[in-house]
């Protein structure tokens, strides 16, 4: 019987699969996939419901095991916390994401899908109610977006300015000659 992976080989290969899905929604809406036809909507849904499922799996390993990353030694002052927090605000920005999402489904006027195939949540037609939460999804996304932009910064500048292997910890091992 074959061994699972490590804990962290496993959030290695989350967050490798979650990087791609995270730009792929950044820099495509639903609105540039529908003039493609319904079958590259429902790809981009079937990406959509991937994307949730991997945040709400993280989110469930967090709350279960805590942290996986630590500062490591180079790390000195206020960087120290700054590591945890944002870390902590990646994985729970994700979760929050995945819940606004169910917030639009609960308060659209239509039946809402994931993948075309999985009910979201009961439609309640509250139309007022969907707008502030569809707003409050993008904006929330996009920040997330923007603290992921700063997360692989801070990852880059502690690699090559403290030389602490911080992108050789986190990427696949057949990457890391290039490193």
């Amino acid at each position: 019987m074959a061994r699972l992976p490590s804990r962290r080989v496993a959030l290695k290969w989350l967050h490798w699969i979650m990087v791609p899905l995270f730009i792929w929604f950044l820099l495509v809406q639903p609105k540039d996939v529908t003039p493609f036809g319904p079958r590259a909507f429902q790809a981009h849904s079937i990406l959509a419901l991937i994307f949730v499922s991997l945040s709400l799996a993280w989110t469930a390993d967090l709350m279960r095991r805590g942290l996986a990353s630590r500062p490591g030694p180079k790390l000195r002052g206020w960087m120290r916390p700054a590591h945890r927090w944002l870390h902590l605000t990646l994985i729970w920005g994700l979760f929050f994401v995945a819940f606004t999402g169910f917030l639009l489904g609960l308060t659209s006027a239509v039946l809402l899908k994931a993948g075309g195939f999985l009910p979201i949540a009961p439609p309640l037609g509250l139309r007022t109610a969907n707008q502030i939460v569809g707003t409050v999804h993008i904006v929330q996304f996009y920040a997330l977006g923007a603290v992921a932009g700063g997360h692989a910064l801070f990852h880059i500048w502690r690699h090559y300015r403290l030389h602490d292997n911080a992108l050789r910890i986190m990427v696949p091992r057949r990457f890391h000659r290039y490193l």
